[in-house]
């Protein structure tokens, strides 16, 4: 077929299959139906004009501009440059562990700059596109036709220089962004201040912030936090009391703190729990399963409910060693509306406490 021959761009191949469809000239199409039918598609190497084809299809299928996942065609920079038009047609992207590089990146800046893009999530999870990459992508997300809700970023080998990138974009176009995921990077200190300054926008609306370190300069300038994850950062006494200092100055807005796996142990409790006994605080779920927390802990959390009880609605000591003593402790503070469940599992005591 002439077709092969052609030497044309993705978006003029897709075109053309759409005036050869009119034609009812749907040969190759049914083909690459018929390899996404079996599952057979993505153990082939496709040709340009197939990659056209698949594109073609996808475009035409309602079930895809919901979710679009590349895995499922092909996980590879090649794939997502020739499905770039079907990932900006879709709402919710996952290209989380494509094996995508920094040339993918700019694809998806193309993307989010689009006037016509519908993407509202990505997820490039555990690719790895480094700060380079995300270079490329912040100049996207800094477009004013860029609408993207949710980003996640999850080990993508992030260090300062993207951090920079991403406060530059969270400072020019701010509005959108709700969640952004940077678990599982080496951003240390100096890339908290750095993503710090796009933070401190007034009009930053960024509400979930994922696994950060140096949590006492994210609070302090995110005024619209209400979910703060933290689990398994490597979080010690330090730590706690650097949060404890930023709830003073930033108390009112946190519902949710979760600091399971992390090591705070007995003085970092009592650190936080400081923290937790200022009259503003509005922490209504804490997360504390497996912090090596004993009874000296829960007597710390005690006290800081007896303080401040009326707000706590959910309180998760799983995993830690409170003993009867520490359980007894705590529910002496406990309302009678509230259900504590104690349950022992080897060396470890679960405990939870939801109102």
């Amino acid at each position: 077929m002439y077709i092969h021959f052609l030497n044309l761009s993705a978006e003029k191949s897709i075109n053309l299959f759409h005036c050869l469809n009119e034609l009812n000239y749907r040969s190759l199409v049914s083909k690459i139906e018929h390899s996404l039918s079996s599952g057979s598609l993505s153990k082939h190497k496709l040709t340009t004009v197939q990659w056209s084809a698949l594109a073609f299809i996808l475009l035409s299928s309602e079930e895809v501009l919901e979710e679009f996942d590349l895995k499922k065609y092909g996980a590879s920079d090649e794939a997502l440059l020739w499905l770039e038009s079907v990932v900006k047609a879709s709402k919710k992207a996952l290209l989380n562990l494509c094996n995508l590089s920094v040339r993918s990146c700019e694809v998806l800046s193309s993307v989010l700059s689009s006037p016509s893009s519908k993407l509202r999530e990505l997820d490039l999870s555990n690719n790895n596109i480094r700060d380079s990459g995300i270079k490329s992508l912040s100049v996207g997300l800094k477009a004013p036709h860029c609408r993207l809700k949710i980003l996640r970023l999850s080990g993508c080998m992030i260090r300062e220089e993207g951090c920079v990138s991403l406060a530059t974009a969270l400072i020019s176009n701010p509005s959108h962004l709700r969640e952004l995921d940077l678990s599982k990077n080496e951003l240390q200190d100096s890339g908290i201040k750095s993503l710090s300054v796009g933070l401190e926008t007034p009009h930053c609306r960024l509400e979930i912030l994922r696994s950060v370190k140096s949590f006492d300069l994210i609070l302090d300038h995110l005024n619209f936090s209400l979910y703060l994850l933290l689990s398994g950062c490597m979080i010690r006494e330090e730590g706690c009391a650097s949060l404890t200092t930023a709830l003073r100055s930033n108390p009112t807005h946190l519902r949710e703190l979760d600091l399971s796996e992390n090591e705070l142990q007995d003085l970092g409790v009592k650190s936080l729990s400081v923290g937790l006994e200022m009259p503003h605080c509005r922490l209504e779920i804490l997360r504390l399963s497996g912090c090596m927390i004993t009874e000296d802990g829960c007597a710390s959390l005690a006290t800081a409910l007896s303080s401040n009880q009326s707000h706590l609605k959910e309180l998760d000591l799983r995993y830690n060693y409170p003993g009867d003593s520490g359980v007894k402790l705590l529910t002496t503070q406990v309302k009678a509306s509230h259900i504590l469940r104690y349950e022992k599992k080897a060396a470890f005591t679960s405990l939870s406490w939801t109102g």
